[in-house]
């Protein structure tokens, strides 16, 4: 089991930028594809974005493509996201997430939060208009 910690949350204005981070427990980073949902007050959780078990290959929600950039460090167990141009519809619990590479899953990412096996609690992001 992977254990996943975010950071990086706070209250921003429209227009701002925001670096979530999120530590996941060692020995296993290697062994997992991870991605970043949210989940804004009273809506249900959604995909943000997601990078392949190695890194080369990187999906993202349409809402926020070209303002989001997803990154992982294997050598610091480290999935980050920077977030530009922040709006107030951005608003939510951010959470990273993380499910087993397999064979036919080393290639690849997945938008579906049913995918994903672990989770972190999740970090408050507040877009202030």
């Amino acid at each position: 089991q992977v254990q996943l910690v975010e950071s990086g949350g706070g209250v921003v204005q429209a227009g701002g930028s925001l670096r979530l981070s999120c530590t996941v427990s060692a020995r296993t980073f290697e062994g997992y594809q991870t991605g970043w949902f949210r989940q804004p007050p009273g809506k249900e959780r959604e995909f943000v974005a997601a990078i392949s078990w190695l890194g080369g290959m990187v999906d993202y929600a349409d809402s926020v493509d070209g303002r989001a950039t997803i990154r992982k460090n294997s050598s610091t167990n480290t999935l980050t996201l920077q977030m530009n141009d922040l709006q107030p519809e951005d608003t939510a619990v951010y959470l990273c997430a993380a499910r087993p590479v397999t064979i036919a899953t080393s290639r690849t990412t997945s938008s579906r939060a049913w995918d994903y096996v672990d989770w972190g609690q999740g970090t408050q992001v507040t877009v202030s208009s």
